[in-house]
């Protein structure tokens, strides 16, 4: 007698689709998936301990092992993440069943068990139509719940198969399923990506793409698995090329779309706000004048910080003389832009700095060691036998400057004492050039003066002084008026700003982290104190080694060396693992961006590769052009647009009654068609029932989310959210109660641009709901 399998079909709600006939392959299918995972758990964590346990060596043989534990760390978990459910659908083609997951799996003999979903041998199961079914007879989509398929719906792509017993519901259970309801993270819909979506998320990494759509689109669906199907697609997008950074609108977004990436096995991609590419972004506050927000916003500004940063870096105008230990030394312009121009040119301007200053020293060395050479003017050089005095050092080695007028030399070359001069003089082999540039740097006032020349530079200091300084940000902005530059001004204890952040991160860029070198020397310090350690341990270990083959003394090897020394540089800041560059950038929500808030995108991905999803429609302050221009005007011309206009998640009754809103202000919105239509009409009630409506839709709803937009006195409660509309977008809800604003009864005058971010406002907080929309009137109190 066969023993019967177990089986992870749970179908109490849909007991016609128990029947073993439908269900039998999958259930034989599911049993191998899980007993597969189960081995290769334990291949995978039998590696892993092996690994640990095996030392590192050293050059390529230690990175490869790196690489190696990252790559079955990142396996493992998603191992244990899933079982059966790795799996998403089947298709049925006219040459056998191929199912389809979230990543590819194959049994010990190398037989194909699930296809990855980004593999082209996937795609047909998300871009079949029944005018297009790429080969298929018919697809299968699974509806998961705690390791359980909760449902499953099946469509046939050929009239013979009209018939069959696997062609039970065809849409309908798709279009059910788009009505479940919702929790605090976005549910996993890899399965029920459709064919409009798939054709964008496979469309070529290269270049500008724009994913136009409205509410309930996808749009955000279509972004991250967009990201994780370039990831595995295209090689030059892993990290250790640059990786994919991922911008979304809020933290309450990014932290609502969290577990999507981990669920399709990556965890490459960096996600953030704009708020996190600066430090300051942490305690910004809104701009609370529009006016200033548009200045800000404003493409040239940037533009502002760059000019205040080369102000900083004019070499002096006429000479500098420094006394030092041989007499007055002379440094004109042409010694200044001799150093100044050994810079890099693309290099941050507190990172130039060390540039710069080797470079004078060594202009200043060639100087004072050219005893006998000519200045220009034709006279002896400055430095002649006669200045330099007979106990110059000349070409003598160490030892006879030693033996001549010792410790007047000592003295004359900035050492305390004899001592110390010897000390200096007989370590590393060091030479005179050595000697003259200690003295330059410890006895002269030759770093002050550089510090004036190319001081350090505080970024955050220098978009303040623009704030501070009317005639400054005139002579950095001079396309600005006199009026604008003084709506600017602002005082130095203000708060910083959402508008600043631009500004902020381009003198980031620009001037570079001034506590860099502090740190790098630091960290240098820590790394030489603890090699002098291990120079200790090596010769304590050589001196006691009493083996035939004095095998301690293969410590010297300086290979040896290098795989003991487990200082690994200083730990990277969040903001410096954001500066880039990436080699992809996903931006949603992207019609929010300013001009200047682009260019803190661009920066980061010099080859222009970009994801922008956005909604013209729910630009709180207009988006009057197309997106090709919008982008052109921001230094990305050539976009191309893709365009999503099915809604599958906001019901048909309420879309009707957001589209008139959002038209009246931008008549050729994006608005999508909704293909639900869940037959509950939108209610208009008095705001004084705002929790008496909660109450009543929490007692009928054992799960899903409500949420309470526009009410600031409301606090929220467990499954109920207080928002603002700003802060509810890209989220979604079963239940909304939106509180009109009390400006729309009251007769209050409005200027256009406080329509349109009105208008905008309403239209998103309207098309949250994936169920309910209650509209409280707030005049009714």
């Amino acid at each position: 007698m066969t023993r019967a399998l177990p089986t992870p079909f749970c179908l109490d709600a849909h007991p016609a689709k128990a029947a073993p006939e439908l269900i039998a392959d999958d259930v034989r299918r599911f049993a191998r998936i899980e007993a597969r995972l189960a081995a290769e758990r334990e291949e995978v964590g039998g590696r892993l301990a092996e690994l640990l346990a095996t030392p590192g060596g050293n050059g390529q043989e230690a990175n490869e092992r790196e690489v190696e534990i990252v790559r079955l760390n990142r396996r493992s978990r998603l191992l244990r993440r899933f079982g059966a459910d790795l799996c998403i659908g089947r298709v049925l083609t006219g040459t056998g069943t191929i199912y389809i997951g979230r990543v590819g799996l194959a049994d010990a003999d190398g037989e194909r068990l699930l296809v990855d979903w980004r593999t082209p041998a996937a795609e047909p199961f998300f871009g079949a139509t029944l005018a297009q079914p790429m080969g298929l007879t018919s697809r299968r989509r699974y509806r998961w719940s705690d390791r359980c398929v909760t449902d499953y719906w099946d469509e046939t792509f050929t009239e013979s198969d009209a018939s069959s017993p696997a062609a039970l519901d065809d849409q309908s259970a798709f279009i059910a399923s788009l009505g479940a309801s919702r929790t605090p993270r976005m549910r996993d819909v890899l399965g029920t990506i459709q064919a409009d979506q798939d054709a964008i998320i496979r469309a070529d990494g290269q270049g500008v793409l724009v994913v136009d759509g409205g509410p309930g689109t996808g749009k955000t669906v279509v972004a991250l698995h967009r990201a994780a199907y370039l990831l595995y697609s295209e090689p030059r997008l892993q990290s250790g090329h640059g990786g994919v950074l991922f911008v979304g609108p809020s933290h309450a977004y990014t932290d609502y779309v969290a577990d999507i990436l981990p669920g399709l096995g990556e965890e490459g991609v960096r996600t953030c706000t704009l708020t996190d590419l600066v430090p300051e972004g942490a305690q910004a506050v809104p701009e609370p004048d529009r006016r200033v927000a548009l200045l800000k916003g404003d493409r040239r500004m940037p533009g502002a910080v760059e000019a205040a940063i080369r102000l900083a870096e004019r070499p002096p105008s006429r000479p500098t003389v420094l006394d030092t230990p041989w007499g007055e030394l002379r440094i004109g312009q042409r010694e200044w832009a001799e150093a100044l121009g050994a810079a890099d040119p693309a290099a941050p301007h507190n990172d130039a700095r060390a540039e710069i200053w080797e470079a004078l020293l060594d202009i200043l060395v060639d100087i004072v060691s050219n005893r006998n050479g000519e200045d220009d003017t034709g006279r002896p050089g400055r430095w002649s036998g006669e200045r330099w005095g007979d106990a110059g050092w000349g070409d003598a080695g160490w030892d006879d400057a030693a033996t001549a007028a010792r410790e007047d030399d000592a003295l004359r070359w900035g050492f305390d004492d004899e001592e110390e001069f010897d000390a200096y003089g007989q370590a590393g082999g060091r030479t005179n050039a050595d000697a003259i540039r200690r003295a330059l740097t410890d006895d002269t006032d030759l770093p002050a003066v550089f510090d004036t020349v190319w001081p350090l530079l505080d970024p955050a200091a220098i978009v303040r002084r623009l704030w501070n300084s009317h005639a400054l940000l005139l002579r950095c902005a001079p396309w600005l008026t006199t009026d604008q530059a003084a709506l600017l001004q602002r005082s130095p204890a203000d708060p910083w700003t959402v508008s600043d952040l631009p500004l902020l991160d381009a003198a980031v860029q620009r001037a570079g982290d001034p506590e860099r070198d502090r740190r790098r020397r630091a960290d240098a310090a820590r790394a030489a104190a603890d090699r002098a350690v291990m120079d200790d341990v090596i010769h304590d270990l050589i001196a006691t080694d009493d083996s035939d083959l004095k095998t301690m003394s293969m410590l010297r090897s300086q290979d040896l060396r290098s795989a003991l020394d487990t200082n690994n540089g200083p730990a990277a800041s969040s903001t410096e693992l954001l500066a880039g560059p990436f080699a992809h950038i996903i931006v949603d929500e992207a019609q929010e961006l300013t001009p200047a808030e682009w260019a803190m995108v661009t920066r980061r991905v010099p080859s222009h590769s970009i994801t922008v999803v956005g909604d013209r429609a729910q630009a709180r302050h207009g988006f009057p052009e197309s997106w090709t221009e919008r982008l052109a005007e921001v230094g990305l011309p050539g976009a191309t647009v893709a365009t999503l206009s099915v809604n599958y998640r906001t019901p048909v009754a309420v879309m009707e009654h957001a589209a008139p809103v959002i038209r009246a202000v931008l008549p050729d919105a994006n608005v999508p068609t909704s293909v639900r239509d869940n037959g509950i009409p939108v209610r208009h009630e008095p705001a004084t029932d705002r929790d008496r409506i909660l109450r009543e839709w929490l007692d009928a709803h054992a799960e899903g989310t409500a949420c309470v937009i526009g009410d600031d006195a409301y606090a929220g409660m467990p499954r109920v959210r207080s928002l603002s509309a700003v802060e509810a977008k890209g989220l979604e809800f079963d239940l909304v109660l939106l509180v009109e604003s009390g400006q729309r009864h009251r007769g209050i005058p409005r200027d256009r641009a406080t329509d349109i971010e009105s208008a905008v406002d309403r239209y998103v907080a309207m098309t949250r709901t994936t169920g309910e929309l209650v509209i409280l009137d707030p005049s009714d109190r």
